[in-house]
């Protein structure tokens, strides 16, 4: 069955409940599937890898028993999360050859990656607001950042996270869908299941332009904030070397912000949309996978704190500090 002929409406459909929906996932022809499967299977396996071994060297390494580093410690559990949500399930589907997905287990999934998602935008704004505190209020630091304040700002965000998860799965079970239940992409996420809808989507959109402004904009902008400070006080170093540090620490967390949010404002500032695109697939691709698997790199790339950790978690060493 060709995909135009998937996704056109069936005439005449009741609106009845309905019980699954057809992922369509990246590609059709079988050659590629192949392909795919060993890519993202390689892809899944490196990401795990990768933000495991930071897990592990921030555990083992007292050097590393830091604010910045309690907080990339949760960020590496983010990025196991989000692949796990929307990979293992596609791996499945590719080796069953079977593209059908329960309606309650995708709105499980779609559940799950804006929590994890939601806990992003805000863990990278609680990130931003550490170095802030680090380079611009280095006398009061350690008062204003105590494990009891990293622990109280993490709950928030996953607090903040779950509502916003919630409230759209919720608004979500109160849609229609008529038919084809034909989703184009590898996961099911929000802008494809609006598009099945056959009953009116206003308030799903609307809960989203509101979450948008709050768990995207907001922290876009307080972490924009943060950094004009923390770049006025780092070029008022007169240490080259302390300087170098300094934008070394912060351009790693930078990289992840604009990737973060580059491809999250084009995924979701396009509901006029009418149809689903391979852009579309692209996009969540780098949302799901590609984030997650480069964020270890970009945080140990350049930082020898870590890198050192992570050598000493390979080879069996203890740290000598």
């Amino acid at each position: 069955i060709s995909l135009q002929k998937l996704m056109e409406p069936e005439v005449g459909v009741n609106r009845t409940s309905v019980t699954e929906f057809i992922l369509l996932g990246l590609v059709e022809t079988e050659q590629l599937q192949s392909v795919v499967f060993v890519v993202f299977l390689f892809a899944y396996l490196l990401t795990l890898g990768g933000n495991l071994s930071i897990l592990a060297a921030i555990l083992v390494e007292p050097k590393l028993h830091t604010p910045m580093y309690f907080f990339l410690g949760n960020l590496s559990v983010l990025d196991v999360g989000c692949i796990t949500v929307t990979v293992p399930s596609m791996l499945a589907r590719l080796l069953s050859h079977k593209r059908t997905v329960p309606y309650r287990a995708c709105l499980t999934q779609l559940f799950f990656f804006h929590l994890l998602a939601g806990m992003d935008c805000f863990l990278l704004t609680v990130m931003a607001y550490d170095r802030f505190l680090a380079i611009c209020r280095p006398l009061t630091y350690s008062t204003q950042m105590s494990q009891t304040v990293q622990r109280m700002l993490v709950v928030v965000s996953w607090a903040l996270g779950f509502t916003n998860a919630l409230n759209h799965t919720l608004t979500l079970t109160t849609l229609n869908f008529c038919g084809p239940h034909v989703i184009n992409h590898f996961y099911c996420d929000l802008p494809q299941l609006f598009q099945l809808s056959c009953s009116s989507t206003q308030l799903n959109e609307l809960l989203l332009f509101v979450a948008a402004a709050f768990m995207a904009v907001t922290p876009l902008v307080l972490i924009t904030v943060s950094y004009a400070h923390v770049a006025a006080a780092v070029l008022q170093i007169r240490s080259v070397e302390g300087r170098k540090k300094a934008f070394s620490t912060c351009g790693s967390h930078l990289t992840v912000v604009c990737l973060f949010y580059g491809t999250g404002i084009f995924n979701y500032m396009r509901l006029g949309s009418e149809e689903s695109s391979d852009k579309d697939k692209g996009v969540g691709v780098f949302n799901t996978v590609i984030n997650p698997m480069l964020n270890p790199l970009i945080y140990s790339l350049r930082n020898p704190d870590v890198q050192g950790a992570l050598w000493r978690v390979l080879v069996g060493k203890q740290s000598l500090t």
